[in-house]
């Protein structure tokens, strides 16, 4: 009996390595945090229509030296036109 419960708590630890080894080959070597979990990109505010997406679908303009993106090109051209109007 205490051969079985001994043969039985190493086939689980066994498991339990095989288990943890095949997770962490499976969501590879991210680098970020314990978890494991990947940030893929940062969400940020379109300053026209105040709409938030991830800045890497963003459509960028550089003006007054400022680093300005947007959600799409129409509200880009839209904040150019007023941006103009006002200067």
């Amino acid at each position: 009996m205490f051969r079985l419960l001994i043969v039985a708590g190493v086939v689980c630890l066994c498991y339990r390595l095989l288990k943890s080894w095949k997770m962490k080959d499976t969501q590879g070597n991210t680098g970020v945090g314990k978890t494991g979990n990947v940030v893929d990109d940062v969400m940020i505010k379109d300053p026209f229509c105040e709409a938030y997406f991830p800045k890497k679908n963003g459509v960028h303009l550089l003006i007054d030296g400022k680093d300005l993106y947007f959600c799409s090109t129409e509200c880009r051209d839209k904040f150019v036109s007023l941006h103009k109007k006002k200067n």
